[in-house]
Formats: C-alpha cells, structure tokens, sequence
C-alpha cells in the first residue's frame, strides 16, 4: 500500500478522508452550477481529487461517489486511488458503462451537462470524448478546478513547509560552493543535488500551456537578464535554443549579481524562493535596486491579510517602482516585462490567486502565494526577492525561512 509519511491513501487513513473531502467540494460547486458529473482528466488534479495518477478519467457524479476509471497502472491505481477503480477497456463503451452506474444521469431523453479541464485536455482527446458521450452537453470545469485548489488544507501547507525546510538547505550549499570562475551549470549541479538528496522530485509542475520549469532559474549578471519565452521576470541564456532558459556555461565573475531563483516539489508540493548572492560587492545602482525590491516585499507583506483584493498588491508594487524610476527594469525590461507580482502555488507553479490587474479574488485564510519583487538590467543582471507565504486568519505566515538580503561571498 503506498504511504504519505505512514498515513494510508487507501482505506482508513487522513489522506483518504482528505481525498473525499476534495471531492465533496467539487460536487457542492458542480451543483450550484447545474453540472451533472465532472470527468477529472489532469494528472495533478487526478491526485489532488483521489492520490493517483495513474492514467484514466476520475467520474464525480454530482451526487453519490466516485469512480476511477483507469488504463494503466490499474495495479498501482487500486493501491493509491481513494475511489473504487475500474479498468477504462474500450472509450466507446465507457458511456453505457457509466449510465448504467449512474443512470440519474444518463437517464433516455436527458441531455447531461459534464465538466472537464478544458485548459489542459488536447483538443484531439476531447473530440474522442464527445464522439464516445453522445447526447452531452460538456462545459469547461477548469476555473472550479482551479477556485478549489486556491485555498490550501493544513496537510497541504504543511507540505509546502517541508519543501521550504529543504530549499534552505540547498541554497546554504549552494552558496558554501560559489566560487569564481565556476560556470552557472556547475552551481546548477550543486543545487539540483543537494535537493534531489533531500527528496526533491526532480520537476516542478506547471498548468499554463508550453511552459516548462526545471528547478529554477540559475544565472548570473548579463546572462539573467537575457529574456526567454518563460513566463516570469528573468529568463538565463540556457544551454541552447532547445532549453532556452536558467543556467549556462558563462563563467560566473566578481560584482555581478547572481540570481538564485529556486524551489523544489516534496511530495508533489512545491515551494518558490530567490536570493541573490555576489562575489565581492554589487554596483550601486543594483544595490539600490535590490533595496527597493525588499521595500516592495514589505509593502506587499502589510497587506497580506483576509480582504485585501489580489490586484492592489500589484498595483502597489508598480506605484512604488515608478517612484523610485525603477518602472522600466521592474519585472522584466521593456517590452519582455511581465505584468504581475506573485502567484499561487501548491502542486503546481503557476496557480491562483495571481497578484496581477484584473485579478478580483480577496485573500483568503489557506492561500498560499510566492511574492517576487525582481529588477532586470540588460547587460548586467538581475537582483530581487522572493519569498512564499500563507495567508492566515489574521494576516500571513511566511513559509520561506532562508535568510534574507544580499548573499557576499
């Protein structure tokens, strides 16, 4: 039977009850919207809803229980799954062998309305699902997937804790191996390391389409500022087109900022952070850069609190980098600019709330988000902050413990 630090998935156990619980939200919110049953189809939400991602379709009828309808690993799928499993066998079948369990549902002459995860499902493989559920309506469950997994569980965030014990312990040798003249792949090779040493699972997860994240962006001075197709404020030069992001061969050299923007995923739960370290001492003009990232982190740290609408976090951080005449450098340079300040994170990278324009959710007590303040100076670096936070009843819990400001070596 596979264990989560001795507490069963399967049968009697917290994370079994916790799996039912996930379910039995989704059900209260496909009734609220009208929808009849939700075909779970994402790996990361196949184990978020049941603790398994073994291939196939979770089936949450609106009322009444689950099925897990797998192809492979059916073995391994009845030891981890929180519902009954049943082999996938055919597609074409699958709708009669449902209705037939759920005939409420499927009932002669009744349209049912299913939900799936539209932003993830390959348009090929949803085509094969409407072929194979003829006479359904299908609308797109992805927003109440992502809605329910927004607020964290205390097993949840106590996930994410252990992630960030771990990432401390990996930057603190990191930083005990940066020497001059090392190549930015060599302080790769030491983080990914230490982390896969202490559990790491080698990949952080993203949602959003074409993105891919390996264990963070390491990079330091020119080579960090150089913009890339990754989603976020500081790209790296990479080790070619085919990886165009993080770490290089460039020789890390004295003065220059070094970007260490890293996480790791314990038990599928993942944590965000950057620090900045520096051989020597970093020009002015950087240095006071930086100090307006931390002024940035505080601010925004003031109004982590249950209330406070995602989007003002955001704006704040604009206000205040126009201020300082930072405008052009914050989050990016010129038109590689990123237009956020944080986002949620848990299984995945890139989930909700994002601390961005237009983002209306109010902070809510189980939130969890990665505040990421950076400067980019093309030819130069880039120098920042981060750090992951819970949001609490009473204001926040910071989840990162590594030490702050700039890192001399």
């Amino acid at each position: 039977m596979h264990e989560r630090e001795g507490s069963a998935v399967n049968g009697k156990g917290s994370l079994h009850t916790e799996y039912m619980d996930r379910q039995g939200r989704l059900q209260e919110v496909m009734r609220t919207n009208g929808i009849d049953g939700f075909l779970v189809n994402h790996n990361v939400d196949l184990f978020y809803f049941n603790g398994s991602m073994q291939t196939g379709y979770l089936f949450v009828p609106a009322e009444g229980t689950s099925l897990f309808i797998v192809r492979r690993s059916i073995t391994r799928a009845r030891e981890e799954s929180a519902a009954e499993v049943e082999e996938l066998g055919s597609l074409r079948t699958l709708r009669d062998r449902l209705a037939q369990r759920y005939p409420g549902i499927f009932a002669p002459g009744q349209e049912a309305l299913l939900a799936t995860e539209l932003d993830v499902l390959p348009v090929q493989q949803f085509q094969r699902l409407e072929a194979a559920f003829g006479g359904v309506k299908w609308k797109d469950g992805s927003l109440l997937v992502k809605e329910l997994r927004m607020i964290k569980s205390p097993a949840e965030i106590d996930w994410i804790r252990k992630a960030a014990v771990v990432i401390d312990r990996t930057l603190e040798a990191a930083i005990s191996g940066i020497r001059e003249g090392m190549s930015e792949l060599e302080l790769m090779t030491i983080i990914e390391r230490e982390n896969r040493l202490q559990g790491h699972l080698g990949l952080m997860r993203m949602r959003a389409y074409n993105s891919e994240l390996i264990t963070g962006c390491v990079a330091a001075g020119a080579s960090a500022a150089e913009p890339t197709y990754f989603d976020g404020p500081a790209g790296g030069r990479g080790l070619s087109s085919a990886s165009p992001q993080s770490a290089s061969t460039r020789v890390i050299g004295r003065n220059e900022p070094i970007l260490i923007d890293i996480g790791c995923c314990i038990d599928g739960y993942v944590i965000d952070q950057t620090r900045i370290a520096v051989i020597g001492r970093l020009p002015g003009h950087l240095q006071r850069a930086y100090e307006v990232s931390e002024r940035i982190l505080q601010e925004a740290e003031a109004m982590l609190k249950p209330g406070t609408i995602a989007e003002h976090l955001y704006l704040q951080s604009l206000d205040t980098a126009a201020a300082e005449g930072l405008a052009d450098h914050y989050m990016g340079f010129a038109g590689d600019q990123v237009k956020f300040l944080g986002h949620g994170i848990g299984l995945e990278i890139d989930e909700f709330p994002v601390l961005a324009k237009g983002f209306k959710y109010p902070l809510q007590p189980g939130m969890v988000i990665a505040i990421e303040p950076k400067f980019t100076f093309p030819g130069e670096g880039v120098v920042g902050i981060e750090n992951t936070y819970v949001i609490t009843e009473t204001g926040f819990e910071k989840l990162t413990v590594s030490r702050e400001g700039i890192l001399a070596i």
